[in-house]
């Protein structure tokens, strides 16, 4: 009998990335395919369809579960906005998918599903409560509690980097002042020293002062947007990702004095603070995890 498998996908503005796995994790084959420019709905759908086509010629997959750059809906069948890509705005894409495929499909925003995707097989996998970051051009986050994806009522929650940091810090497109992400991603490190964090990574790694320093803030920062988090929901494990956490090596321990300062011990028992360990895939493994999870549910 053939083995089941599912498809994961990752939906990004320039690549769209794609595996075939088994229940136990082995990804059997993977492909990316560039994004359809104009990148709309219609030419996405077609393009994901023909590349499952060569993906999986002898339809071994059951299900399909799909990462995409924005909120989807509760339920897991609507991209409700789709950030790098043009005209997405409530575009049901499961059942898009699911008409040209003939494969069940869920989506799940792209951060919720690197989080998954870490918890599954990455530096989450032995925890079932954790925290992921994805210290990016912006910062996404995902909340996973008792091994599942917690994406509250609307299907909107854990949009973990608009947290307050400052309420009289810069502005931020979400309408906020002071978000986690206006401290803390790619694009806010730029703001703040006109440099690339990997710039500034490999400065720290030769004993440049004004680095270290830069980092050691950039920890404290960190340490304390986490502290309200870690206060609310208690997490076994924070996953930082993206590609500030390159140099996690130089703001990691700050982080930690900073949470062990601001945290009582009660709410932070053998809390790990660890990196992400599966790099660009991580979105891909976590959208296979998803469609593993509603065969579960079924």
């Amino acid at each position: 009998m053939t083995e089941n498998q599912v498809i994961g996908i990752d939906l990004g503005g320039s690549a769209i990335k794609m595996g075939r796995f088994a229940q136990d994790g082995t990804c059997h084959q993977s492909l990316s395919i560039p994004t359809p420019q104009p990148s709309t709905p219609e030419a996405v759908v077609e393009a994901i369809a023909a590349a499952v086509g060569k993906l999986d010629p002898n339809n071994q997959a059951r299900a399909m579960g799909l990462g995409t750059p924005g909120p989807a809906d509760a339920k897991g069948r609507i991209a409700k906005v789709a950030i790098n890509l043009a005209g997405w705005h409530d575009v049901p894409l499961a059942d898009l998918l699911e008409t040209e495929t003939g494969l069940p499909t869920i989506i799940a925003n792209d951060a919720n599903c690197a989080g998954l995707g870490e918890a599954w097989l990455g530096a989450g996998r032995y925890y079932e409560n954790l925290i992921m970051l994805t210290l990016g051009t912006g910062v996404g986050g995902a909340v996973i509690l008792d091994g599942k994806l917690f994406t509250g009522r609307l299907g909107s929650a854990a949009e973990l980097g608009l947290i307050t940091l400052n309420p009289d810090g810069p502005p931020c497109n979400s309408g906020n002042n002071g978000s986690f992400e206006q401290y803390t991603s790619v694009t806010a490190i730029r703001r703040q020293t006109g440099k690339e964090p990997l710039e500034l990574g490999k400065l720290a790694e030769n004993g440049d002062p004004v680095a270290l320093q830069f980092w050691e803030d950039y920890g404290k920062l960190l340490g304390a947007g986490l502290a309200s988090l870690i206060y609310v929901l208690t997490p076994e494990a924070v996953i930082v990702g993206g590609g500030v956490s390159a140099s996690s090596e130089f703001f990691l321990p700050a982080t930690r004095a900073e949470i062990e300062r601001r945290v009582l011990p009660s709410s932070r028992v053998n809390l790990k603070l660890l990196t992400a360990s599966l790099g660009n895939s991580a979105g891909m493994v976590g959208a296979a995890k998803l469609a593993w999870q509603q065969i579960e549910q079924k």
